[in-house]
């Protein structure tokens, strides 16, 4: 593994290129990576670098979000077929059914959506700023998509604001339940529970701490606990254990694996950048109005 996490940094280099690795890849993509974090992030850090080139080692809409924020860079997609549950779950033939039930009703969209969902909504969001950005449309009603479970946990945070979301979600998160959370407190009573907003409200109403990945990450370093349960992918539980090797970390149950994330290998990294391949387009008219969305997000959090 040496030997080629050599042969990357090499090859990275001659290209001048940037890797991007999500927190859900599988630890070791950290070694090659010059950046790692939640998707907006990488992408907006990969924007401002003078790299040619962008391997994102994550799924097809990080991509996509890299390409729409940097045009002009080759943007890599390493497995071709590593796509988002999530964002599958909404096209814009549904996304126009929904908000045609709704006229009028702003809409927003989770930063995991297609470019081609995107272009279709009035601003984006990411698990960080959803509640910042549906509070900044000073409406008292907004559609949400395609997380049911982001929405209604930031409609939970805002007075009457009514969020009225389409019924998608994340297959990991969706698959922590209410008991999962009450036998972790009867076995680990000590344990902090950090949970991401991504799961269900019942998970979300009995966990000490909701956040994003990252936030989820610097609550636990920062924490003086010792001893937390994380509700979120088992990439985060990983790094957590890397980091913080005098604290104590559990998975609140076993198989929170996104396997789509977690298909990207060091091996196809070194590919990509070797052959070029599984280039990243957007088409320019669909990115400006995916731009315009991001942008109206950026404007809001900065």
């Amino acid at each position: 593994m040496a030997e080629l996490i050599e042969k990357i940094k090499k090859l990275k280099n001659e290209k001048n290129a940037v890797i991007l690795a999500h927190c859900y890849q599988n630890p070791e993509i950290d070694d090659v990576a010059d950046f790692v974090g939640d998707s907006l992030y990488l992408s907006q850090m990969a924007a401002k670098t003078d790299a040619d080139i962008i391997v994102f080692a994550g799924v097809y809409f990080m991509a996509q979000t890299a390409k729409i924020l940097s045009p002009d860079k080759k943007v890599l997609l390493p497995r071709r077929e590593a796509g988002c549950a999530m964002a599958d779950m909404i096209n814009v033939e549904q996304l126009r059914k929904f908000k045609s039930l709704h006229s009028g009703v702003p809409v927003v969209c989770y930063i995991n959506s297609t470019a081609e969902v995107k272009a279709e909504c009035d601003i984006c969001c990411t698990s960080s700023n959803a509640v910042k950005i549906v509070e900044s449309l000073k409406s008292d009603k907004v559609l949400f998509l395609p997380d049911q479970y982001l929405g209604k946990w930031v409609e939970s945070k805002l007075n009457g604001v009514e969020v009225i979301t389409y019924d998608g979600c994340c297959p990991v998160h969706h698959q922590i339940l209410a008991e999962d959370i009450l036998n972790a407190r009867d076995k680990y009573p000590d344990a902090k529970i950090l949970s991401h907003p991504e799961c269900r409200k019942e998970v979300t109403e009995l966990s000490d701490y909701v956040g994003s990945t990252t936030g989820i990450m610097k609550y636990a370093k920062e924490s003086n606990a010792k001893n937390f349960v994380i509700a979120t992918e088992k990439g985060v539980v990983d790094r957590l254990r890397r980091d913080c090797p005098d604290k104590n970390f559990i998975l609140i149950k076993e198989n929170l694996l996104c396997e789509s994330m977690k298909c990207t290998t060091l091996e196809d990294i070194y590919k990509a950048l070797c052959e070029e391949k599984y280039e990243i387009k957007v088409d320019a008219k669909l990115s400006e109005k995916a731009h315009l969305c991001i942008d109206r997000m950026l404007g809001v959090s900065e």
